[in-house]
């Protein structure tokens, strides 16, 4: 899809989930076509005319102005993450020759390495294509499912929630991993059009995937950098994680997923038990 359609989707999608009432709006007559706002009540809303934003929404955004932009935040009850999806998709439409982002490395510098292992909890670095570049060793036992399913390859929680028969019963909320992923993607999507290997996994999954298609054309962007997990493990059964991810600005696009639990909670004392079975042997010296 064109950045012109990528506007008028998302417009129209947002647009869709508001209703008159939750925009402090009367409501005339009892038959409405549509559940959200019309057209010219985003307008009103905006405070700029109705032909005008017939027009944004066709995708033909012009020389748009920050200030008619924030009317739509406000009208459309944007969150930081559409807000600046909407900005990224405004400035791709309206730059003639698009700067391309650097690639996103792949590349795992020795330092980063080192602090992942000396975490005492579960860690991994990513990339905004859920690849999995690296993780300490704790990490890799709380994820062990995916590095299973993935075998000698790179992992990638994306393929493994769309992909993998186990994904379901690995992650408690399965739908709302999978609606989180998907935003998550979209959002990285708006920041670089260009990012071939980004949208050859998207293609890959609209095309094996059902479910990610819908989640897909619902246009929902979303920032993933707290919160909570729950995953039902092999060894230690069903856990509940907090998680930050923490941005590297050294290296673009790569941030570190750290999970933690409590002091003193079952998820504490179960992180303690998959510690245990991760251990590595020390080494026994041996005589000449």
């Amino acid at each position: 899809m064109s950045t012109k359609d990528d506007i008028r989707d998302f417009l129209a999608t947002r647009r869709a989930r508001i209703t008159p009432e939750q925009a402090g709006l009367p409501v005339y007559g009892a038959h409405r076509r549509v559940t959200g706002l019309r057209r010219e009540e985003v307008a009103l809303l905006a405070g700029i005319s109705v032909e005008y934003y017939t027009r944004l929404e066709r995708g033909n955004v012009g020389a748009v102005s920050d200030g008619v932009l924030e009317g739509l935040v406000h009208a459309l009850q944007l969150d930081d993450a559409e807000r600046d999806h909407l900005y990224r998709l405004v400035q791709t439409a309206t730059t003639r020759r698009p700067s391309r982002r650097r690639p996103t490395p792949t590349r795992v510098r020795p330092t980063i390495q080192r602090m992942l292992d000396l975490m005492p909890v579960p860690a991994y670095l990513r990339n905004g294509r859920f690849d999995v570049l690296a993780s300490n060793e704790l990490g890799r036992a709380l994820y062990a499912p995916v590095y299973e399913w993935t075998g000698e390859g790179m992992p990638n929680t994306a393929r493994f929630v769309f992909l993998s028969p186990a994904a379901p019963d690995f992650f408690v909320d399965f739908e709302k991993i999978q609606h989180d992923a998907v935003a998550f993607l979209r959002a990285e999507a708006g920041k670089d059009a260009h990012d071939k290997v980004l949208q050859d996994l998207i293609g890959e999954l609209s095309t094996r995937s059902e479910p990610f298609r819908q989640l897909w054309a619902r246009h929902d962007v979303r920032y993933h950098r707290t919160g909570t997990k729950r995953f039902r493990h092999p060894l230690v059964g069903e856990i509940s994680l907090d998680f930050e991810a923490m941005e590297l600005p050294g290296d673009g696009g790569q941030r570190i997923n750290v999970y933690t639990a409590a002091p003193d909670s079952p998820a504490a004392e179960q992180l303690a038990l998959l510690a245990s079975w991760t251990m590595r042997p020390a080494a026994v010296p041996t005589g000449d």
